[in-house]
C-alpha cells in the first residue's frame, strides 16, 4: 500500500511518519503541507534526519493519486471537510484523523465545531473507525473517520457496559484528563509553558466538541437516548489521556463479574489490556504505544461502577489507531507495524 500524509508537520502527522517508516506493508510516498510546500521535511522534525528524505509538497488530489493508494488526513478541523471530497473523486481511500467526518448530523457538527460541515454524501460514506468495535465496516471502507482521542479512551472503557445494557446511561459521568500535545503544535496562551507548567485546569466546560461524537456512538449500542456529562482537563505532561467514568448499574453486580465481562469482550483485541482487579493503569504505562489499558471497580455501597481507561493521545488516540484501521482495510494482521512495547519511564 502506498500512502500520502496531508498535515505531516503536525504531531499526528509526525507520528504517522514514524510508524509507517517501519511498516512492512505500507510505504509513505509523499508528505504534504498547505503552508510549507517545497521545504524538506527534516526541517520540521530534525529527529527524522536521514530517515525521511521527503520534501513537503502542495496538496493536489490528482497528483497525489498518481503515486498513492490511500491518504491520511492529519489536519485540523475544517480542512478535511473540503479536501476529502477531492481525494475521493481522485480515486483515493481516505483515513481522516480530524473531526470533520465523525458526526453524522451536520447541524451538530457545525454547532460544536463552529465550521462548515463536509458534504452529506461524504459524511454518510465515512465509517467510524473505532477499531475494536468497527472491524467489519472498516474492512470494506473507502473513507474512515478516525475517532477522537477522548472518545477512543471513553468508548473503549464504557461500551462493554453499554452494549450489555448494564448501566443507567443518564448517570454516566466522564472525567477526562489530557496531555498538552492534544492541543496540537501551534502554541496558544493556554499551552504556553509558564501558563501550563505546575498547573492543572479544566477547559471547555460542557462545551467540548467531542461530546456529540461520544453521544452519537453510545446511542448505536443503547436504546437509551440521553445526554452525558463529559468534561476535560489539561495536565502538564506531553502525552497521555486518562478517562475516569462513573455510572450507576441497573442491577447489583460484583467486580468479578464485570471484570470477566471485559476480559471476554476484549479477548481478541490485541491493543486493549484489562488490568487485574484492584489495579489501575497510568498514562506512563501506554506511552508511545497503541495500547488502551483499562481498570475497573464496582462499589456495592453506591451500586456504581468506576472504569479507568488510559491511552497515548497521539497513538491510540490518533496515528496508531489510524494505522490499525489501515491494517484492517488491507486485510492484514491489525498489529502490523504497531506491535511494540510502550516507552518507560
Amino acid at each position: 500500500m502506498r500512502a500520502a500524509i496531508i498535515g505531516a508537520t503536525g504531531y499526528g502527522g509526525a507520528e504517522l511518519v514514524r510508524i509507517l517508516h517501519s511498516h512492512p506493508k505500507c510505504e509513505v510516498v509523499s508528505v504534504h503541507s498547505s503552508s510549507q510546500s517545497g521545504i524538506e521535511y527534516k526541517n520540521s522534525y530534525m529527529h527524522t534526519q536521514d530517515r525521511t528524505p521527503f520534501v513537503l509538497e502542495s496538496i493536489d488530489a490528482y497528483e497525489i493519486a498518481k503515486k498513492a493508494d490511500i491518504v491520511f488526513m492529519a489536519t485540523p478541523a475544517g480542512i478535511s471537510s473540503k479536501l476529502t471530497p477531492e481525494m475521493v473523486d481522485a480515486g483515493l481511500k481516505v483515513i481522516d484523523l480530524s473531526g470533520d467526518l465523525r458526526i453524522k448530523n451536520l447541524q451538530d457538527y457545525e454547532k460544536w465545531y463552529k465550521k462548515a460541515a463536509a458534504p452529506k454524501s461524504v459524511v454518510e460514506e465515512a465509517v467510524y473507525g473505532l477499531s475494536e468495535w468497527s472491524k467489519e465496516s472498516v474492512r470494506t471502507a473507502k473513507v474512515v473517520a478516525n475517532p477522537g482521542c477522548y472518545p477512543t479512551a471513553t468508548l473503549l472503557g464504557i461500551v462493554p457496559l453499554v452494549n450489555k445494557d448494564l448501566i443507567k446511561l443518564s448517570t454516566l459521568i466522564i472525567d477526562a484528563k489530557s496531555a498538552v500535545s492534544g492541543a496540537g503544535r501551534s502554541p496558544s496562551e493556554v499551552t504556553h509553558f509558564p501558563e501550563m507548567n505546575d498547573n492543572f485546569r479544566i477547559y471547555k466546560v460542557n462545551q467540548h466538541q467531542h461530546i456529540p461524537e461520544i453521544e452519537q456512538m453510545l446511542t448505536s449500542w443503547s436504546e437509551e437516548k440521553t445526554p452525558i456529562s463529559f468534561n476535560t482537563h489539561l495536565v502538564p505532561m506531553t502525552r497521555g489521556i486518562m478517562a475516569t467514568m462513573y455510572a450507576q448499574l441497573k442491577n447489583a453486580e460484583n467486580s468479578e463479574s464485570i471484570h470477566d465481562l471485559y476480559n471476554e469482550i476484549y479477548e481478541d483485541s490485541p491493543f486493549v489490556r484489562i488490568r487485574p482487579l484492584g489495579t489501575f493503569p497510568s498514562t506512563k504505562e501506554v506511552y508511545g504505544s497503541n495500547f488502551c489499558d483499562i481498570g475497573l471497580s464496582y462499589d456495592e455501597r453506591t451500586n456504581r461502577v468506576i472504569v479507568v481507561s488510559v491511552i497515548d493521545n497521539l497513538m491510540k488516540g490518533a496515528a496508531g489507531q489510524a494505522v490499525q484501521n489501515l491494517n484492517i482495510m488491507m486485510g492484514i494482521e491489525e498489529t502490523t507495524g504497531l506491535d511494540f512495547i510502550p516507552v518507560y519511564p
